[in-house]
């Protein structure tokens, strides 16, 4: 089974709801014009326009096919989260997106669908992950800033999130955030070239270094993109906390995660998997995004390096174990 971990799917019929109940969701902006849909959130600036691709079903079967992947794992879109809205409405927010999302891979055998959570709230977020798992979603997708452009993955408010999903075993998928807060990046395109692993970054560091991926190590959590630059900057972290020894252990807490393939070179593929484990890395493809890898097997098959079992693996066993993709019905076509 050749499995893709890393996708973004905001159904159609999401938009037209959430269009349709605008008074139901009064911090939410959805607005179409001529075909082009776009998001806002609490009064802020609207999202990049929708690509058909995020929106529709059809090409995603098609491109599967031509990429003979198997089974796609779907999240939501990061820019449709909404985490800057208010508490109570976030929550109906994410039902909304996760009701959508399962009605749109229900009974499908090649879509696998990850919820989304209302981060701005440690207790909501843990409601609506405890009721995705019992679902059968396959796991939830997270974003780095649960504020919406602030807030951290390691405020205390989070910690029961974080126990409930180690405690469930759930696959939790960490996804940067399209806001990086810094103005170096609106110029040569660094937002998607540097910012976003900058973001990525960041909020593991804090989730290292104070300790809570080790104390929650339960759960199966997925750091996109490779990890960022995390196993190249492994050393320097190794170095901080050995001045600091009250830190968190760099190197047990980045062991302990899993790694996607969206890095775009088969060298850094390859020291991700010499740094931190052939077997803690799934492939990936950042669907239907062109600064993805939108021919995702091709650098784990282009590999001298990686043997035959540890190319299997990546492309799609340690994924079927992860986001229990068989239990679920996914596999076949």
């Amino acid at each position: 089974m050749i499995v893709d971990t890393h996708a973004h799917y905001l159904p159609q019929p999401l938009l037209e709801e959430a269009a349709n109940r605008s008074s139901d969701f009064p911090s939410v902006n959805c607005m179409e014009q001529d075909g082009a849909w776009k998001l806002g959130f609490a009064g802020r600036a609207l999202t990049r326009p929708i690509m058909p691709g995020l929106r529709e079903a059809s090409k995603r079967i098609e491109w599967m096919d031509e990429q003979k992947v198997d089974v796609q794992v779907c999240a939501g879109w990061l820019d449709s989260f909404g985490y800057e809205i208010p508490d109570e409405e976030g929550l109906r927010w994410s039902q909304l997106i996760n009701d959508h999302l399962m009605k749109a891979t229900d009974g499908s055998n090649r879509l696998a669908p990850l919820a989304t959570v209302p981060l701005q709230n440690g207790k909501m977020a843990t409601k609506v992950l405890e009721d995705a798992i019992n679902d059968g979603f396959a796991g939830v997708m997270i974003g780095t800033q649960p504020k919406g452009g602030s807030g951290n993955l390691d405020d205390d408010d989070l910690d029961q999130f974080w126990e409930a999903a180690a405690s469930l075993k759930a696959t939790v998928y960490l996804h940067p955030m399209f806001g990086c807060g810094d103005e170096r990046l609106l110029d040569y395109s660094l937002i998607n070239t540097l910012g976003r692993a900058t973001d990525t970054m960041t909020a593991m560091g804090r989730m290292i270094f104070s300790g809570k991926l080790l104390k929650y190590s339960g759960m199966n959590f997925v750091v996109s993109h490779g990890g960022a630059g995390l196993p190249f900057l492994l050393g320097r972290m190794r170095c901080v906390q050995s001045l600091n020894p009250d830190y968190g252990d760099p190197q047990a807490s980045l062991e302990g995660c899993y790694y996607d393939t969206v890095v775009q070179d088969t060298g850094a593929l390859e020291f991700l998997c010499a740094t931190l484990g052939a077997d803690r890395v799934v492939m990936g493809s950042d669907f239907p995004f062109a600064l993805g890898d939108l021919e995702p097997t091709k650098i784990i098959e282009a590999s001298t390096v990686l043997t035959d079992a540890e190319k299997t693996s990546i492309l799609g066993t340690l994924a079927n174990q992860l986001f229990h993709l068989e239990a679920c019905g996914c596999g076949g076509h």
